[in-house]
């Protein structure tokens, strides 16, 4: 019976914290974003972001991640013998590289806060891809185990991570055609109305 409570608040607490890793980066999207914007709209919503991102991180991810390892720790501790399985290390090794990314995320809050960030918006949509790449790749190997078909589900990574990649490329360059076709209506406007 501990085993099932074990997982069932594991999963709530991966759910948890994944929910919390992808909406923070979007969050600091918007935050470098808003240095686009004049003033006083850029002073304001650079100071909702930063508060945002602080609750978001403190009252949500961490607590997700804390959850996550704790009920992982109970999971083991009833059925140890599973430390012995090849899956479960290549799953802790990806599980570690998350932790690394969320205490990454705690750093770029930091920057962002005292405006040393100095990543672009582009580059923060590429790191937003990074938890749903391991994410996908965890929970693959939680279900296949020692069984993953390994061809597939490698070129099945490549290619979720290169439509991605191209993704994020083309938004951000519908994006830009959007904001210069928006910046050259503006510039037309006074002119028509003289």
């Amino acid at each position: 019976m501990a085993y099932s409570w074990f997982k069932a608040f594991h999963i709530v607490g991966f759910v948890v914290w994944f929910a919390g890793l992808f909406y923070l980066v979007r969050l600091f999207i918007y935050h470098v974003e808003a240095n686009l914007e004049p003033e006083p709209a850029r002073t304001i919503l650079k100071n909702q972001y930063q508060i945002m991102e602080k609750r978001l991180y403190y009252i949500i991810t961490n607590p997700g991640m804390y959850v996550t390892i704790a009920m992982a720790i109970g999971l083991v501790s009833t059925e140890p013998d599973i430390l012995k399985e090849g899956w479960l290390h290549i799953k802790l090794l990806f599980v570690a590289i998350l932790i690394g990314y969320h205490h990454y995320c705690a750093r770029l809050m930091k920057k962002l806060a005292v405006d040393e960030c100095g990543w672009s918006g582009q580059q923060l949509r590429a790191l937003n891809e990074a938890p749903t790449v391991m994410l996908v790749a965890i929970v693959l190997l939680a279900v296949f185990k020692n069984n993953l078909p390994t061809d597939i589900a490698a070129w099945a990574i490549f290619a979720m991570i290169i439509l991605m990649a191209v993704t994020i490329q083309l938004y951000a360059k519908k994006r830009r055609q959007d904001k210069e076709k928006l910046t050259a209506q503006i510039g037309q406007v006074p002119q028509e109305q003289s």
